[in-house]
């Protein structure tokens, strides 16, 4: 059983987990070398690792699909090899006999994973298997393999059996999901039945048991009475008591003085942040492109002089990059900036750089070795050298800096077309209560918006109207259908400018449109699925199973002044009036309501005042569970004793969760306290209105 070694290695989720994964694939030589470890003198957490790497035989890496994508945010093809990985394969691909070359399976401990090891023990497809589970195996399904495993000759070729406990994917090292597909359908689906939920909240207990594990660590557990939160809490508190090497740990990551806590919470608190528009880079990334697990994908259209006079269209081309927003320096400073100020730094870097590239060249004649300017004598030789060093260096993050002006590019190219930021403006409103006492109003600017077709997408409007929905003092039950009529009666006559691909609406509808108005297909498929969740959230408002938001929003203005928003605003349209073309001269005409102001969401403000143990609020309502005792907590009876500080919250979300709730959530964080968000997985909003539609 693997539980993460503590103190030894990095610190941060993230780190924990690949030193987790990579000792794992240095399993062959621990083994080998054991022995040697118990009679030779102490050594380093990363001298052990070195040694192993050195003495490691090279060998195959078997997964299946879910753990593949555990490992592919934290190691590399290039990184598995330098780790002794010459292939990695799936397992339910047909695969070559390697009779000489061991094998490392890692994988889930499900029964057909299972019988197709022992089926490839059974024809020693390769040396020796060392079998690695993403989480525990149930003794039942482990005595059933090992029967399976003698019954098919198979048991010489096992080496090991190992539990692993890192069945989740880590994108960041303040970022995890349990990889749960449609999780919010599965929790919320009125057909399951009680056998269904208990599994389905078994398996996200074991799943922030993989997370407790991996850090090392034991949590105080919150979270609100009942539903699923409760009983997910419970199951977790249960495991963690039961686990001897993690319970009678008393050092660790986190001092038992110090120790993180977790908050879980659940989808249906509020569910108009999952399809709000955004207006941070990270979040826009994730809502306008292809995003996924840490890799951008986006159309680009050739230049059209290349196909001039040939009577053809410029061919469109599909960009994939991958982004690591802990390693590339610009993603990880500018992630949660404002888009607008995103694109502005990525200019003034990027020319900061060129500037010194030149600098250096002009220097050099465009020497690109430092022995081309060293000469005997020469005054000025060892810096020129130096100079001349360091632009491998500079022309990497030059590099690096120019992938992102191409994903600026395409995410602008989509909030220009689609006019995100007045979808933003307008839901922001409706979200903070602005209109509370001017329901009118509301109704009628939502119904202008959504009613406008050189606005948006179907997408868009729809969750515009999600949001109205479920804003309360805005509109009632008719209100909320008048303003679904009038948006799907002016999308089936007059179209959509924007089609759900980025493509011009009237073109798209003239090769294949149908009766509908200048919908394409796909914006009618788009237009009755998000139909179908609108009226699923009006069910559940009138039977008063969500809440409305009202106040549930608070607004802060960056700076902490109501002054400084409009400051901000005004020295940036200021310093694009100086750079009247471009990127950042386009962003200002159309994104400049997306700076200044910022607002908590719901989960933001439970994990707030639970964090800074406010009275009468999240801190005294949530459940207090601790593994290390019996029973439930009183927290009144706490506030009469001295409490640690929380150095660490664990934010947890069941039934997805979103990178606008991850990058709100880290206003809680400052420099004494850290803040990860989890989720049973991360969706888009386009994604999000898909499962809602389903449950309708």
């Amino acid at each position: 059983v693997a539980i993460s070694p503590p103190t030894q290695g990095p610190s941060g989720l993230k780190a924990a987990q690949l030193s987790a994964v990579t000792n794992m694939l240095l399993a062959l030589s621990n083994i080998d070398s054991d022995d040697n470890n118990k009679s030779g003198g102490g050594s380093t957490y990363g001298q052990q690792q070195q040694q192993q790497r050195d003495a490691n035989p090279w060998k195959l890496l078997i997964y299946d699909t879910h753990t593949r994508s555990i490992i592919s945010p934290l190691l590399s093809v290039s990184q598995l090899r330098s780790n002794g990985v010459t292939l990695h394969l799936l397992l339910n691909s047909d695969r070559e006999p390697i009779p000489d070359v061991p094998a490392v399976y890692f994988v889930q401990p499900t029964q057909d994973n299972l019988s197709i090891i022992a089926r490839d023990c059974s024809r020693n497809l390769y040396e020796r298997a060392h079998l690695h589970f993403s989480t525990r195996i149930e003794r039942p399904v482990m005595e059933e393999f090992a029967r399976l495993v003698v019954n098919t000759g198979g048991l010489s070729s096992v080496a090991s059996v190992h539990d692993q406990f890192v069945d989740f994917v880590c994108l960041e090292n303040n970022l995890f999901s349990l990889n749960v597909p449609q999780s919010y359908c599965v929790y919320n689906n009125p057909g399951a039945t009680e056998r269904d939920m208990e599994l389905a909240m078994g398996n996200i207990a074991t799943g922030l048991f993989s997370v407790v594990a991996t850090l090392g660590c034991v949590p105080v557990i919150r979270c609100p009475r009942g539903g699923a939160p409760e009983m997910v809490a419970r199951k977790l508190c249960k495991l963690i008591a039961e686990h001897p090497t993690l319970i009678r740990s008393k050092d660790g990551l986190h001092k038992s003085h110090n120790r993180p806590v977790l908050v879980i919470m659940d989808r249906n608190m509020d569910l108009i942040t999952p399809v709000q528009h955004a207006s941070t880079y990270q979040a826009l990334v994730d809502d306008v492109l292809d995003h996924k697990a840490n890799r951008v994908e986006f159309n680009v259209k050739q230049d059209a002089n290349a196909t001039a006079g040939r009577g053809r269209a410029p061919p469109v081309v599909r960009k994939k990059l991958d982004i690591d927003p802990d390693i590339d320096p610009f993603y990880s400073q500018h992630k949660f900036n404002p888009f607008p100020e995103a694109i502005e730094s990525n200019g003034a870097e990027l020319q900061e750089v060129s500037a010194r590239e030149q600098q250096i060249r002009s220097k050099t004649g465009g020497a690109s070795a430092p022995a081309a300017v060293v000469s005997p004598g020469g005054g000025d030789s060892t810096e020129l050298a130096t100079a001349v060093e360091s632009l491998p260096v500079l022309l990497d993050r030059k590099k690096k800096l120019e992938v992102h002006t191409s994903i600026l590019q395409a995410v602008m190219n989509e909030v220009a077309a689609r006019d995100v930021p007045q979808f933003y403006e307008l839901e922001t409103s409706l979200a903070t209560g602005s209109y509370k006492n001017d329901p009118s109003s509301a109704k009628k600017e939502v119904i202008e918006l959504a009613a406008d077709p050189s606005k948006g997408n179907v997408n868009d409007k729809v969750r515009l109207v999600i949001v109205y929905a479920l804003s309360n003092g805005v509109g009632n039950t008719s209100d909320i259908d008048e303003v679904a009529q009038a948006m799907k009666e002016s999308l089936e006559t007059k179209g959509s400018t924007i089609s759900a691909d980025g493509a011009a609406g009237s073109a798209a509808a003239a090769e294949g449109g149908g009766s509908h108005g200048t919908l394409t297909k796909e914006d009618r498929i788009l237009l009755e699925s998000g139909l179908r969740a609108i009226d699923y959230l009006k069910k559940l408002r009138s039977m008063q199973m969500i809440p409305t938001m009202s106040s549930m929003m608070q607004t802060e203005v960056s700076g902490g002044t109501a002054s400084s928003g409009s400051d901000m605003l005004s020295s940036f349209m200021a310093r694009a009036t100086n750079q009247a073309t471009g990127l950042l001269a386009k962003a200002t005409d159309k994104l400049g309501t997306m700076l200044g102001k910022t607002h908590k969401h719901r989960s933001t403000i439970a994990v707030e005042n639970i964090c800074e143990m406010r009275p009468n609020t999240e801190d005294d309502e949530y459940l207090y569970l601790d593994p290390r005792v019996r029973g439930d907590v009183d927290v009144a009876a706490l506030r009469n004793a001295a409490r640690a500080p929380v150095r660490e919250a664990i934010a947890f979300m069941i039934g997805g969760g979103c990178y606008g709730e991850y990058q709100n959530l880290q206003m809680v964080a400052n420099e004494r306290r850290s803040v990860t968000y989890g989720s049973t997985e991360i969706v888009d909003p386009s994604t999000f209105l898909n499962h809602l539609a389903k449950l309708a």
